[in-house]
């Protein structure tokens, strides 16, 4: 997956009354933002992204590799607050970025790019220092197969989708029944691992319509979040994750209804639109999505 085509973030940073601290177990819009792009980390950090991440991978040019880590390590030693997309473990920058990010207080975790095997998350999290989260960015096909063996890694926080990446090492076309497969795998092995919902790659087109379409679409196999490459996209990508009001009112009638009743059970549907209710319900709360 790249990034080169990153827009400057342009929106105005949300009111604080409509901003939701969104725990990143369950965070929709995950916000790419090139690590020389400096200028521009403190207004990203304050925008409706649910986290942002500081791209030290694709975005940067090898020549530039070293000084970006240092912008990204003074900005989060001084105040700033990011996950950081770090390089592969085969490459040659992946040594000096782990150890220049280990323990730095705005370090909120590591995105590893074109992960392969359950190694590379380990052997990261460790370096790290056995603490700091490792959002596991799958971009291949050997990814994609070794998924499962990844997602039961030490270390590994959730899946994530490299799309761009993966249809290069494939061939695959960007077709819907094309990339069902890549994303189902990562939510099955999501699922098998113990991890929260996968995240998915990043939508290119500039449409909201084909956007909200996209996201829908990563809903319906199981995803949980998406990755970004602008901030005109995240009202979008966290409106189509999140719950609707039609269904937060649905939740609180049935959760009222099952309490007014003493939580007694009456047939076989009430555990599972109970574990339902129960889902939506929590999400609204974090996302701040009321009734209608």
């Amino acid at each position: 997956m790249t990034s080169e085509t990153t827009t400057t973030p342009t929106s105005a940073p949300a009111p604080a009354a409509e901003r939701h601290e969104v725990p990143a177990e369950i965070s929709r819009s995950w916000l790419l933002l090139s690590a020389r792009r400096t200028e521009d980390f403190d207004r990203a950090s304050r925008s409706r992204a649910d986290q942002l991440v500081l791209d030290l991978e694709d975005a940067i040019d090898p020549k530039h590799k070293d000084s970006s880590r240092d912008d990204v390590a003074a900005w989060l030693s001084g105040g700033g607050s990011a996950w950081v997309r770090i390089n592969d473990r085969a490459s040659d920058f992946w040594s000096d970025d782990v150890d220049q990010l280990k323990g730095l207080p705005g370090l909120k975790g590591v995105m590893l790019a074109k992960t392969e095997d359950a190694s590379h998350v380990t052997e990261t999290f460790d370096r790290l220092g056995g603490t700091t989260p490792v959002l596991v960015l799958i971009e291949s096909a050997l990814g994609i197969e070794e998924a499962v063996n990844i997602a039961r890694a030490r270390g590994a926080f959730r899946l994530a989708f490299g799309s761009g990446d993966y249809r290069r090492d494939t061939g695959t076309s960007a077709e819907d029944i094309a990339m069902a497969y890549p994303r189902s795998r990562l939510v099955v092995a999501s699922r098998v691992g113990g991890l929260p919902g996968p995240i998915d790659g990043p939508t290119v087109s500039s449409s909201h319509p084909v956007l909200r379409e996209q996201s829908a679409t990563a809903v319906a196999l199981g995803l949980t979040g998406k990755l970004c490459l602008d901030t005109d996209q995240l009202p979008v990508i966290n409106e189509a994750i999140s719950p609707t009001q039609s269904d937060v009112t649905w939740a609180r009638d049935f959760l009222a209804d099952f309490e007014a009743r003493g939580r007694v059970i009456r047939d076989g549907s009430d555990l599972p639109r109970l574990g339902r209710a129960e889902k939506i319900d929590r999400l609204a709360r974090a996302f701040g999505v009321g009734p209608l």
